[in-house]
């Protein structure tokens, strides 16, 4: 292998204890979260390394004394101080932690509490709603909310915690934890069907982030935007920032972004490509109404062009740009789904690193990423050192499916040995069920398609989807595509490949379209000119509203309903 490989320090931890107890010594007074009660006053409450410590220490104690230690707690809440608090004190007293995503229906909260043999469920109030459904059947213990309130919650048990420790209670610091137990026990919703139960210890989820962090870091301040309940989310989005010593303000939700970048000016974000894309589109569309797209793409060649002899002047030629994002924007960190090219070089030749990435639940999550100078477009980065990679049964262009053996790998799927072995063959290799190859040059990893995902012709050519959605989704307006395979005019045993599109009403409206297939049949129509011949779009549909997606913003694959009449297709004139 050619590849270039980075590095960079990133403490190692055994416990979830000691990184809380390491970050505290080393980082002291430096604020750690910060974030406002009421998003649109100014008041704003920040939180010490030091002052964290404590409050995770005393948190502990109290869980401790109430009989949680070593018990299956759920955890069911947005990002939150609280919700924050609770995810490392469990894992610093050695408890099994079961993160939950609150928007689940009442009926779903209730199986997995039910499957993950919960004792205990520490929520937000906003799934009060819910909560019959969800204790009816299970035996759940006590009930402790995340925020503060007239109810028992975690700021109540930090103050009963403090007494004890003032008092000589030293069994925070006395409870056993074995790194290689189960810790993290995660339920996958996945895009196509029913999760499983995804386990990880203490030692998976660190080793991952000191890994993770050898080859891409972090800025001094970021805004944490993704679910927590995700391991992107607590691994890269959470561990991270406390393991480097950054500051994380805790968004108050989607509707605020704007103001809270305006105010916290961050240096680094972690965004799924949905949100990366649709900042790219706003500043496009901003960018033509002004009638600058001429002088903007002159700009970026000349600034590329300075950049490559060490001279960057990003910061004054796109100032006006960059103000969307607070200003001082350097870093984006992405994954979990395609990055449109172009997207990635509009953020580049604003002075904006993209590092996109690649990972999965099972491997805690972080498998590879692009580390931060050194970029390879089409590639999810660097292989991360605690992992071996093997594309297995590759194709003629070096495709197959990847599969990843280390120690960030899971200890398997929760009571479902069956599940286990289908995934972890007996060489220890976890199989992702995503297709992909090695770059020749670099040698990082390339992701193409994912296997449920494939189209498999009538002729037998194998067909992925997310290639040809990663070309499609260049066309000017178009904020979301899916591919699939669809019955042709001459029956059932000649199918062809549909795109279905998204186009906001708004777009069409502010550059004059009328007729949204007629706008988008030459461009497909040139996209069929330049591909092969089982890869050409046979027909075009155009959906009046988003796709459904789950909440890291990935489009439900299976919940697309291919049979809804949208009042018009259009068959393309290359295509039978």
């Amino acid at each position: 292998s050619k590849s270039k490989r980075y590095t960079y320090n990133c403490p190692a931890y055994d416990t979830m204890r000691d990184l809380v107890l390491q970050s505290a010594a080393l980082y002291g007074e430096k604020i750690v979260f910060s974030w406002r009660e009421n998003p649109l006053r100014s008041e704003k409450t920040s939180v010490s390394f030091l002052q964290f410590e404590s409050d995770v220490k005393a948190l502990g104690t109290e869980m401790i004394n109430r009989g949680m230690k070593g018990r299956h707690i759920a955890l069911v809440g947005k990002l939150s101080y609280g919700w924050i608090l609770t995810y490392f004190a469990s894992l610093s007293i050695g408890s099994v932690l079961v993160t939950i995503d609150p928007e689940w229906t009442a009926e779903d909260l209730a199986q997995t509490i039910n499957r993950a043999d919960v004792s205990f469920l520490i929520c937000d109030h906003a799934i009060e709603g819910k909560m019959q459904t969800i204790t009816e059947n299970n035996q759940i213990e006590s009930i402790v909310y995340t925020e503060k309130g007239e109810d028992e919650n975690v700021f109540r048990f930090i103050e009963a915690g403090h007494e004890k420790v003032m008092q000589g209670d030293c069994s925070f610091m006395e409870a056993e934890i074995d790194p290689k137990a189960l810790a993290l026990l995660v339920f996958t919703s996945g895009t196509t069907g029913q999760g499983k139960g995804v386990m990880l210890s203490q030692s998976c989820i660190l080793k991952d982030v000191s890994s993770g962090m050898s080859v891409g870091t972090l800025g001094p301040k970021q805004i944490g935007f993704l679910p927590p309940y995700h391991t992107f989310g607590s691994t890269c989005g959470l561990l991270a920032p406390v393991s480097l010593g950054s500051e994380l303000y805790l968004s108050a939700g989607l509707k605020y972004v704007a103001k809270e970048l305006a105010a916290e000016t961050p240096d680094t974000l972690l965004l799924v490509p949905l949100f990366l894309e649709t900042f790219a589109h706003k500043i496009k569309s901003a960018i033509k109404e002004k009638g600058k797209e001429k002088l903007v793409a002159t700009m970026m060649k000349v600034s590329n062009g300075l950049r490559k002899i060490g001279i960057d002047l990003t910061d004054k030629l796109f100032a006006s740009i960059l103000t969307v994002f607070g200003g001082k924007l350097k870093v984006i960190v992405t994954g979990g789904a395609p990055l449109s090219p172009d997207v990635q070089y509009l953020f580049s030749s604003l002075g904006i690193t993209v590092m996109n990435g690649y990972g999965i639940t099972e491997c805690s999550p972080l498998v590879s990423v692009n580390p931060n100078h050194y970029i390879v477009p089409g590639t999810v980065g660097q292989i991360i050192p605690c992992n071996t990679v093997k594309i297995e049964n590759p194709n003629e262009n070096g495709e197959g499916e990847i599969c990843i053996k280390g120690d960030n790998v899971m200890m398997g799927y929760y009571k479902n040995e069956e599940a286990t072995k289908e995934a972890i063959d007996e060489d220890g290799y976890f199989h992702t069920g995503d297709i992909g190859k090695i770059h020749e040059k670099s040698g990082f990893l390339m992701i193409t398609g994912r296997i449920k995902n494939i189209i498999i012709l009538s002729n037998g050519k194998n067909v992925y989807p997310e290639e040809i959605e990663l070309e499609l989704s260049s066309i000017p307006g178009v904020h979301e595509v899916i591919v699939y395979e669809g019955q042709s005019r001459l029956g059932v045993d000649h199918n062809r490949i549909v795109a279905e599109f998204y186009i906001p009403e708004e777009y069409l409206t502010a550059n004059g379209i009328t007729d949204a297939h007629a706008y988008l049949v030459p461009l497909v129509e040139q996209f069929n000119k330049t591909t092969v011949p089982y890869k050409k779009i046979g027909l075009i549909r155009v959906r009046p509203e988003p796709f459904v997606k789950n909440t890291l913003r990935k489009i439900v694959r299976f919940k697309i309903d291919k049979t809804i009449d949208y009042g018009q297709t259009f068959w393309l004139s290359q295509s039978i």
